[in-house]
């Protein structure tokens, strides 16, 4: 797909992604989920969580070198998603709404993953640290990033896990359908969505293929997340950026899989926060 296409689609932003070949993947449909309400679906907001204005200072050779450690979140975590509990009565007709049913609780798990991962992209400090402009582009870049590494530890968890990511898929397309039509882009909505899904599934497939090697992997963030002119290799001036993600990828991975089921499926785990009082642990 041509800058050019991609010029018109968002009118004047930047563009979503540099010139690529993307294998385009059939997408299971869910006629269940296609007619459920996503009226509460895409929240970027955590509870108690407040934006930060100030750019943090940091060091990027000293980032991300810490062990993977697992995710999940405390028991006593202010960040924690708790189902709510019901009894008689209320427990019934609960039950028969279905609100237990695989299905709906499929939703709501894929619900607060998506949570995790808006929470991490839309956080300011993501961008301060890799030294970021925050445009559409670098946005839908790290949502596709933070997407894959959910999926791929919910396909851990084997054909469960990956049932689980099907859902998230699918939250996370409505979420991004609001961004592109609040980037103001209206006409051909549905033509410019199935372009920005072969891009997902693109990025995807690089990811999963360069995990394993450092330099691919390297080569592959530095080409879906900071490249704006096609460059084959980055600049000294963006070179530690670029190293440093790498890193953060590599660390967020590993720290994922070493994440219990449970935590994974309820959301209650939280990425590694980038804050500048967290730089710290960061750095050990």
């Amino acid at each position: 797909m041509s800058r050019l296409v991609l010029d018109r689609i968002f009118r004047g932003l930047t563009n979503v992604s540099n010139s690529h070949k993307f294998r385009d993947f059939p997408r299971r449909e869910l006629s269940a989920v296609c007619t459920r309400s996503y009226g509460r679906v895409a929240t970027s907001e955590e509870p108690n969580a407040i934006p930060s204005t100030a750019k943090p200072e940091v060091n990027l050779n000293k980032m991300f070198w810490s062990k993977p450690r697992s995710l999940a979140l405390s028991s006593d975590s202010p960040y924690r998603i708790e189902e709510p509990q019901y009894d008689g009565i209320k427990r019934m007709i609960f039950k028969l709404m279905l609100y237990y049913s695989k299905q709906s609780q499929f939703i709501r798990w894929a619900n607060a993953i998506h949570r995790r991962v808006v929470f991490q992209v839309d956080s300011p400090a993501i961008y301060d640290v890799f030294s970021l402009e925050k445009t559409f582009k670098t946005t839908f870049s790290l949502l596709v990033l933070h997407m894959w590494l959910c999926l791929r530890r919910l396909k851990e968890e084997g054909r469960e896990g990956v049932e689980l990511g099907q859902y998230l898929y699918e939250i996370y397309n409505h979420d991004l359908e609001l961004r592109v039509s609040k980037a103001g882009v209206n006409l051909l909505l549905t033509k410019w969505m199935k372009e920005l899904e072969k891009i997902f599934y693109g990025n995807i497939v690089a990811y999963d293929e360069a995990i394993g090697k450092q330099d691919d992997l390297q080569k592959v963030i530095w080409r879906n997340v900071f490249s704006e002119d096609g460059k084959s290799e980055p600049g000294d001036l963006v070179l530690l950026p670029v190293q440093a993600m790498t890193r953060y990828v590599r660390h967020e991975a590993s720290s994922l899989s070493l994440t219990d089921k449970d935590a994974i499926f309820s959301g209650n785990f939280m990425f590694t926060l980038l804050e500048h009082k967290n730089q710290d642990a960061m750095n050990k």
